[in-house]
């Protein structure tokens, strides 16, 4: 088999288990959305968004530390891998056992004082997190894809079955929707008054099942705890956990401000938690894009480094870039023209009125996914801590216009807040990425295709057309006019790929 064909063969691997392993995930959401009102869905949100932020903080960037160091000449894998394992049982179990000695504080500090509970699990759920990462990561120096991919699939589908048990089967029958006759049976292990918590211990006992999912791994591994060994390593990782902080940021702390910083009242009906509600799943919709850009990562990342040698790499780069706008946009404009024929996923009426927030996040997720294109130019020139100096100036306008936005437009301000920081990192990216890495990207082309898509979603949300039968003719009219201009202008293109 050669490089290239076994590179391949594991990012699919790779990539195939995480994007299923997310749609899976995502097919969960309506069932939360039919038991969890805003208020519930808002805790859920809330506790996860920290949780994004201690995962970084317990993994030190280690991860990556310990492929650099593996890679090294005469590296002795057994033993980097020994201690890198130790060090981070010993500061995972410090870190759990601080939180769970100050988790009153912890949990005022953090507004959900009545969740002490969860907050126990999901310390444990994080060590756990951050020690099976080391030998995830073995699997993938050792190129057992797979292995990885296999244990991290069981481990989503166990999950998903737990969770359509407990909340689709157990509830309806101790509703008495069906099956009236197992109730007695069912009320010994369903009990309502834990409604969110079985989202919790779900997610604690699979994660407790990799371990001897894992354990060939951890079979050969032997305490050896040496922090003068590992000083170099915490170096080396220090950045990377830096970086890790600001992509959070950017991506979850709207989430944490929302709680904080919304005026009570700004919504007659909903609380803080409940606003969190309603943009939470609201956002999940957004994730249509997210798992669009997660699968051309992985088939594309490989791909240009592949293509980087090549003579016309440069054109090729920009060639793929531009029909990643092309593809993007028009799922843009198809989800957001057709938002009402959604509203089945988010189940509860209450969660309606934040629909608007969901044109303004797919198109902030489609820059991410442009940024993401643009990030080649410094992997490729080994100018990385570029992406570290725009994350983190993403970050700063993540925070800006949350504390800015958020008091004025409610959870709005989150999406707008989003949507700047995404176009900003991208602006940035291809700006930098010119002066080091000179790419002809048809920037004229890509921003007319994206203000077809934006008008044509305008057109769809401003002119309202009642009757069922024509509104949707009109929506996939729209969508239609988009694929007929994008066939005339790219007409000479399809004409030569023949």
């Amino acid at each position: 088999m050669s490089i290239a064909k076994k590179l391949v063969g594991q990012t699919a691997a790779y990539g195939l288990s995480s994007i299923i392993g997310r749609t899976l995930n995502f097919l969960l959401f309506p069932l939360y959305l039919g038991i969890f009102a805003p208020e519930d869905y808002g805790v859920i949100n809330g506790l996860y968004a920290y949780v994004g932020f201690f995962n970084i903080l317990f993994a030190f960037g280690l991860e990556t530390a310990f492929f650099r160091y593996a890679n090294q000449p005469g590296a002795d894998r057994q033993q980097l891998f020994n201690r890198v394992l130790s060090f981070i049982i010993f500061s995972s179990v410090l870190l759990t056992a601080c939180i769970l000695l100050f988790i009153d504080p912890i949990s005022r500090a953090i507004k959900f004082p009545d969740q002490q509970l969860f907050i126990s699990w999901l310390a444990i759920i994080l060590a756990v997190d951050a020690i099976v990462n080391i030998p995830f990561a073995r699997l993938r120096l050792e190129n057992k894809a797979a292995k990885f991919a296999g244990i991290k699939m069981l481990n989503v589908l166990i999950t998903v079955a737990a969770n359509v048990f407990i909340y689709w089967f157990c509830y309806n029958v101790y509703q008495e929707n069906f099956l009236v006759g197992l109730k007695p049976l069912i009320s010994k292990i369903y009990f309502p008054e834990w409604k969110l918590g079985y989202i919790f211990l779900i997610n604690l006992v699979a994660n407790l099942l990799l371990i001897p999912l894992l354990w060939r791994e951890f079979r050969s591994f032997k305490f050896s705890l040496d922090f003068a060994f590992m000083k170099p390593l915490l170096q080396y990782g220090y950045p990377i956990m830096l970086m890790g902080f600001a992509g959070i940021v950017n991506e979850l702390l709207d989430r944490i401000l929302l709680l904080e910083l919304l005026p009570p009242g700004f919504y007659p009906d909903l609380t803080s938690k409940g606003a969190l509600g309603v943009y939470g799943g609201c956002y999940k919709i957004a994730t249509f894009m997210t798992l669009a850009i997660q699968a051309f990562r992985y088939a594309g990342e490989p791909f240009f480094f592949s293509q980087a040698k090549e003579r016309n790499s440069a054109q090729t780069f920009a060639l793929v870039t531009k029909w990643f706008v092309i593809v993007c946009a028009f799922i843009f404009l198809f989800i957001s023209a057709n938002l009402d024929d959604l509203k089945f996923l988010l189940r509860r009426p209450s969660y309606y009125q934040g629909m608007s927030v969901i044109p303004v996040l797919l198109l902030a997720n489609l820059f991410l996914g442009v940024y993401y294109n643009l990030s080649t130019w410094f992997k490729l020139t080994d100018k990385t801590y570029y992406g570290t100096f725009i994350s983190f100036g993403g970050a700063a306008i993540t925070i800006i216009l949350n504390i800015v936005l958020i008091p004025v437009l409610g959870y709005m301000g989150c999406a707008y807040a989003t949507l700047a920081c995404y176009f900003s990192m991208a602006a940035a990216c291809y700006y930098f990425g010119q002066k080091h890495y000179p790419i002809p990207y048809p920037v004229a082309t890509m921003a007319g295709y994206l203000a077809l898509a934006i008008g044509l979603v305008y057109i769809a949300q401003h002119f309202v057309i009642e009757d069922f039968v024509w509104r949707h003719l009109f929506h996939l009219g729209l969508c239609g006019l988009y694929l007929i201009v994008l066939y005339i202008i790219e007409k000479p293109t399809f004409a030569v790929s023949r």
